[in-house]
């Protein structure tokens, strides 16, 4: 009934917003303020409700109308590709070859930007683990009237790892508002398939105010079971809706409501099942255009399924703080999320405490540092239920060095370091730390769209 209503709701904003007109003057301004533009008039969509990641790049690193292709080789050294007969990790030498292509596009109404990676890997020793790598992103925004826009996400990966991707420090999503990541524990070294996306509408029906919904899916799949000892497949459902209030043009408040149902699939049994709703209140502090603080928090209700178990039902808090900085040289953001989730290949349902952070800092004309962390702890938010796993934590950080040889060539070298603490998973139980360096080599070109 819910899904049906939130449907019915997105259907309707989208028939009669294209008829509606903004109104009055922006909140803090004099009528007379010949500042008061339409480009000042529209409201921006706050980090906690746009669905949307944080720019991994500087301000001035940012173009548009343009078509973007290279390749990139890369060859890693790891001291945990796989759990060997005996018990011990493996270590293993990768090459990696990624071919690019992204187009980046802009008209009067649509803004829609493609990239597209290819990739060959190749192990040394475990050539059984050889893979051929796919990673497509789209991204679209459209602009139905001067006040409807309507926008698309979806990103698809097969890979044979999560580190094995080119700019992997600045390339890791930090997000504003309280998901669920789509995956909780990292094998080093494992066939899978994954899929995220989120569709949108935004309606600005006043000039300091505006409402819109949201969809989300997500999917987990491990094509190899016997690589991820105590995993399993998962996905994910959602939808959301919110009011947003300008009371200045630095000062955005407004409440959302947040449905999600997590399906995980436990190899041979039959899948469990968690829905939550969230209802929140959120701030937003744009500083500056190019820095903003958020938070948001409230009740979070779950309803949590499991074969031969009683249903579980509770009521918890639920809160998101993060903060985004993005210079011309320099970009940085962090995120804290408290929730109740499920999926991410960890079966179950857990209460979930993540901090993840993410910058790039451009320090010479051809020198960049780039770097991520993540930190999480996850409780079992069914504790009697012994199939499965009663929780863990893990650390994670990546740096590296970047530097630019040519207009056309340029290396990247870099450092990955990760330590999970999981019981019921058996390669992690094993082998709890990964450390992997690389060295990559890249050729990019670009050229301008439409001239």
């Amino acid at each position: 009934m819910k899904k049906n209503t939130l449907i019915l709701v997105c259907f309707c904003a989208s028939l009669v917003a294209p008829q509606l007109q903004a109104q009055t003057d922006v909140a803090g301004a004099n009528p007379g303020d010949t500042e008061v533009t339409e480009a000042s008039m529209k409201m921006q969509t706050p980090p906690p409700i746009s669905g949307e990641s944080y720019p991994t790049a500087g301000s001035g690193q940012e173009r548009s109308n343009y078509l973007n292709g290279g390749l990139i080789f890369t060859t890693a050294y790891s001291d945990n590709t796989l759990t060997s007969a005996n018990g011990n990790a493996v270590s293993d030498v990768s090459y990696s070859i990624w071919p690019t292509i992204a187009i980046d596009e802009t008209t009067s109404r649509l803004h829609s930007v493609i990239s597209y990676n290819p990739g060959f890997t190749f192990y040394q020793r475990t050539s059984n683990r050889n893979e051929s790598d796919q990673n497509l992103n789209l991204n679209f925004q459209y602009r139905l009237s001067p006040h409807v826009t309507v926008s698309f996400q979806d990103g698809f990966r097969k890979s044979s790892s999560v580190f094995n991707q080119p700019g992997l420090a600045s390339s890791v999503p930090v997000s504003g508002s309280g998901q669920a990541p789509i995956v909780t524990v990292v094998a080093p070294v494992a066939d899978m398939l994954s899929n995220t996306g989120n569709t949108g509408i935004t309606y600005q029906f006043a000039a300091n105010e505006m409402i819109g919904a949201s969809g989300t899916f997500t999917n987990l799949h491990y094509l190899d079971p016997s690589q991820v000892g105590g995993l399993g497949d998962s996905s994910s459902l959602g939808g959301s809706a919110f009011y947003s209030y300008r009371v200045s043009r630095r000062h955005y408040v407004g409440g959302t409501y947040r449905f999600q149902r997590f399906l995980m699939f436990p190899s041979g049994s039959a899948q469990n099942e968690t829905q939550t709703h969230t209802i929140s209140i959120f701030y937003t502090f744009y500083v500056k255009p190019t820095l903003s603080f958020s938070v948001s928090g409230g009740p979070q209700y779950s309803d949590i399924e499991q074969p031969t178990f009683p249903t579980t039902r509770s009521w918890t808090p639920a809160f998101t703080a993060s903060f985004g900085w993005q210079r011309r040289h320099t970009n940085f953001a962090g995120n804290y999320t408290r929730i109740v989730s499920g999926g991410g290949g960890l079966l179950g349902t857990y209460h979930s405490n993540t901090v993840s952070t993410t910058f790039q800092w451009q320090v010479a004309r051809t020198w960049s540092i780039s770097g991520s962390g993540n930190y999480a702890i996850y409780k079992n938010a069914t504790p009697f239920s012994f199939a499965t796993s009663q929780g863990g934590h893990s650390i994670s950080g990546t740096a590296s060095l970047h530097h630019t040889l040519t207009q056309h060539l340029s290396a990247e070298a870099g450092y990955t370091r990760l330590h999970q603490s999981f019981d019921n998973i058996s390669f992690v139980t094993v082998s709890p730390d990964t450390n992997r360096e690389y060295i990559s080599l890249s050729y990019q070109f670009t050229r301008p769209l439409g001239r």
